[in-house]
């Protein structure tokens, strides 16, 4: 029985004329008639509407199974399989955060939030998708809530428009010390993010146990294999096993947070010089990764370019993720490559940054990208922090909670204070929250702040937060490595992967971290 015949079924158990039914639901005698006829459906709205007044479940009513169907029927006709899909690879599969997207920026979208709940407990199939997609084009088109208070702009122009107005001329770098900086930019984020990605995930609850079963609480060196036993794998919910602990690897192992810096160096600025644009970003994404190495917004970013969707278009297609931290980690280079050049380093940081986000994702690589140039120059964290907010709209969500951050480090807070604010704020066990911008921008700038530039502190208070480990590990590395430089970073954090560096990048499977400075120093261009 179709959509029509149950609501008929339903309508005359109940007593009610098709007139009456109308009335209930708002609509004349003739729709509800082409309704129970077939001659259409209704809306998504009424559809679960007509699903409470008669007690039945959305499913049960759209019959999104067909049960009437052999197998081989239904294979074909829901082809492709959605069931099978990766959530990264399906719209409806993350619609819910969608929904929270669209209401952190601002949109008029309460009222929806039922039939959003609705249609993601549906089955994956055809018939979820489309209504989604039917769905998603009437959230979008919301205006804003009445009294939104930010206003961020995702094109260059209106970023410049929107930043604090101050000076932006940093002292010139120092020709002899810059390839030491830039040797500890590399070798502080590749041990950052070593630190943090066999803890990537865990929530902080466990990681504490974890540390202090280990006699490494608080946080003060690499988790080792070595440290773990048997009774430990069964407490812990979390999968320890199988993953890459800094006693057993054979160079610093494969990772977004380290593919991508690789990719702008080896290819991105091989190919296309200083002056690469948005489109040569995805080029070099497809052409020199698989899919399978992207994540989150990078993947719809991918699957959107190979469709024919160019940026910006590639950055909000079907991309619930579009302010995650996705592209905060792919900034370091543009940092690298413009010392003591914030402004140079953070339009650079948009161009690549504008492929996969909006909003508060793109602020975050400007923001990185901006204190990395300074850090190349400045030796004051708060200075380099200083630098990278000058860079995005002084009205958005992430200036306005780094500046809250801030006067709370000036009140004399503690870091363990400082770890209670962050997750106050910001739930590590919502998805939305654990892989957003904001919540790992602010991190990064508590680590930089309480770590007070001593390396070994700085990365560990990163990774010792929560949320996403390696990605925050690598970035305060980063930073942290570019000012002290190379030689000031302990023996200890870079003995483990031994200068070498494995990648995902077809034809870079393993580069050694002397290539790597080396292609630097050659894309800084001339004064």
């Amino acid at each position: 029985m179709g959509i029509g015949g149950k609501i008929a079924a339903a309508r005359v158990k109940a007593g009610l004329s098709q007139e009456a039914l109308g009335e209930i639901f708002g609509v004349s005698r003739q729709a509800v008639q082409k309704w129970e006829s077939g001659a259409s459906v209704p809306e998504f709205e009424r559809l679960v509407l007509i699903c409470r007044r008669f007690g039945m479940k959305l499913d049960e009513l759209i019959d999104v199974e067909d049960s009437g169907r052999t197998a081989e029927e239904r294979r074909v006709k829901d082809q492709p399989n959605y069931a099978a899909m990766h959530p990264w690879d399906l719209y409806s599969a993350d619609f819910l955060v969608e929904y929270q997207q669209l209401f952190d920026e601002g949109r008029d979208v309460q009222r929806y939030k039922r039939l959003v709940e609705e249609l993601v407990a549906l089955p994956f199939t055809a018939e979820r998708e489309t209504m989604v997609e039917a769905l998603a084009q009437i959230l979008l088109s919301r205006p804003l809530r009445e009294g939104y208070a930010y206003y961020e702009p995702s094109d260059l122009d209106g970023i410049k428009a929107c930043r604090h107005p101050g000076g932006r001329f940093l002292p010139k770098p120092d020709k002899k010390a810059l390839p030491e900086k830039i040797k500890g930019a590399w070798l502080g984020r590749i041990a950052g993010c070593l630190l943090g990605k066999p803890l990537e995930g865990i929530r902080t609850g466990e990681l504490n146990e974890l540390l202090k079963a280990t006699g490494n609480y608080p946080l003060r060196r690499y988790v080792l294999q070595k440290d773990l036993n048997e009774e430990l794998y069964a407490r812990i919910s979390f999968h320890l096993r199988g993953r890459c602990w800094a006693d057993t690897i054979d160079g610093a192992p494969a990772d977004d947070d380290t593919n991508y810096t690789v990719m702008a160096a080896t290819q991105i600025l091989e190919r296309h010089g200083r002056d690469f644009k948005p489109f040569d970003v995805l080029a070099a994404w497809v052409d020199c990764q698989p899919k399978k190495a992207y994540c989150t917004a990078e993947r719809v970013a991918y699957l959107n370019f190979v469709n024919g969707y160019e940026p910006p278009i590639s950055a909000v297609h079907k991309n619930p993720y579009r302010e995650w931290i996705g592209a905060q980690i792919r900034a370091d280079y543009y940092g690298y490559i413009n010392p003591g050049k914030p402004e140079a380093a953070a339009e650079m940081a948009w161009r690549d940054a504008s492929v996969s986000h909006v909003k508060n994702g793109i602020y975050g690589e400007i923001f990185v990208a901006a204190m990395l140039s300074a850090a190349a120059v400045l030796d004051d964290v708060r200075a380099v922090i200083a630098c990278g907010l000058k860079e995005i709209p002084e009205r958005s969500r992430l200036y306005e909670q780094i500046c809250a951050l801030l006067a709370f480090y000036d009140e004399g807070r503690s870091a363990e204070e400082a770890y209670a604010f962050i997750h106050a704020r910001w739930d590590e066990h919502d998805a939305h929250h654990w892989c957003h911008t904001i919540s790992n921008a602010l991190i990064i700038v508590m680590a930089l702040l309480w770590g007070r530039k001593n390396f070994g502190k700085s990365i560990c208070l990163a990774v010792g937060c929560g949320f996403d480990t390696d990605c925050n590990g690598a970035t305060v590395g980063s930073i942290i490595g570019m000012m002290i430089s190379a030689e000031r970073i302990p023996e200890e954090w870079t003995k483990a992967f031994g200068g070498e560096l494995q990648t995902q990048i077809l034809g870079v499977e393993k580069i050694h971290i002397d290539e790597l400075c080396s292609l630097t120093m050659k894309h800084m261009g001339e004064d």
